[in-house]
């Protein structure tokens, strides 16, 4: 069953929970003139969540299908999309575009850098660029300017049913998620590299009012401390898995 929240002016979370892995898949349908939907969902969530969406807009009028980075929560489900909705165009870093997208896809993907501005009617968004923060090296996130709202993708990765909305710390969370993961086959799931800390640090200059996070609650408040604090937990759960 997929829960719909209302989390920020124009942008609903489109939440699956999965008892078996006690985490929560979200997505994030932005209704304005041109709609946009930020994570696809896997494959086997395609009916589920077009449910979810139809309640919100006519889903055949999304036009714009954005996410971070190519992995099978992220788009699993782009071509499902593409063919349901004609005049939606898959959005995504140059890099993924390049690399993953325009291969996979049955439309070509626009891929864009910060230096371009999607416009959907009321709202404006820019992807920044940031390389294997969460993964890969076509990752990015997605930044709305009008509202402030970052899209966080697996940043913030907490476990459990939670909330669809906080104003509560989620570094500690997502830190004790990040120990989880390293003790298991997921070990590596979130990387440490030189880079790391100034990303997060010029993401954190967006000055984010809003944080909507892939696995967990979404975030409202100052971002931007959110993000500072998450690049020394990313470091000390790293450091501390090294042999």
């Amino acid at each position: 069953m997929t829960t719909i929240h209302e989390i920020a002016p124009d942008l609903f979370r489109l939440s699956i929970y999965f008892p078996e892995l006690d985490m929560q898949f979200n997505h994030f349908l932005a209704r304005d003139e041109e709609p946009l939907l930020f994570h696809t969902g896997l494959k086997s969530m395609f009916p589920e969540l077009r449910e979810a969406v139809a309640a919100l807009v006519d889903p055949a009028k999304i036009r714009h299908i954005a996410w971070s980075h190519f992995e099978s929560d992220e788009c699993g489900a782009l071509n499902d999309w593409l063919a349901l909705a004609p005049h939606a165009e898959p959005v995504c870093t140059l890099v993924g575009k390049l690399v993953n997208v325009d291969d996979f896809s049955i439309r070509p993907a626009r891929g864009m850098t910060a230096d371009e501005v999607l416009n959907t009617g009321k709202y404006r968004y820019r992807f920044h660029r940031s390389p294997h923060i969460p993964h890969g090296w076509d990752a990015g996130v997605l930044f709305e300017e009008t509202r402030g709202t970052l899209f966080c993708s697996d940043l913030f990765h907490h476990f459990g049913d939670v909330a669809p909305l906080t104003s509560s710390d989620l570094v500690e969370p997502t830190r004790m998620a990040m120990r989880r993961m390293q003790q298991g086959p997921l070990a590596g799931y979130m990387p440490y590299t030189r880079q790391t800390e100034g990303i997060l640090r010029s993401l954190a200059n967006l000055k984010p009012t809003t944080l909507a996070v892939m696995h967990g609650s979404s975030f409202s408040g100052r971002g931007d401390h959110q993000l500072i604090d998450l690049a020394g937990a990313i470091k000390e759960t790293f450091d501390l898995s090294e042999p």
